[in-house]
């Protein structure tokens, strides 16, 4: 798998994070043998969750119906890069201006 998927969920726009429990089962579900879930990152300020696919925007997709159904879409934003690379490529949300950094 070629790229890594990023979402990023921005804590101000969270009730918690009772989500995390359910939401690497269902993106299994979701997602099934087109990606593979890496893990997450936590700090203060954002929770990253990091997977591997080939599709990245498709993988997004997907993924979005999850958080969707989780209500946790709100104050989301992600991104890919190639697998090892430094630069991201944005695809969500669709216009950002902001510009997509790992802390």
């Amino acid at each position: 798998m070629d790229y890594q998927l990023v979402i990023k969920f921005w804590r101000k726009s969270l009730d918690g994070e009772a989500f995390l429990e359910s939401l690497e089962s269902e993106l299994g579900q979701a997602l099934g043998s087109s990606a593979v879930l890496e893990g997450y990152d936590v700090s203060p300020k954002e929770i990253n969750l990091f997977m591997l696919t080939q599709d990245p925007r498709q993988s997004f997709r997907r993924s979005r119906d999850v958080l969707t159904r989780l209500g946790v879409e709100n104050g989301v934003s992600a991104a890919y890069r190639l697998q090892g690379g430094a630069r991201f490529t944005p695809v969500w949300p669709l216009r950002s201006t902001r510009k997509f950094v790992l802390p």
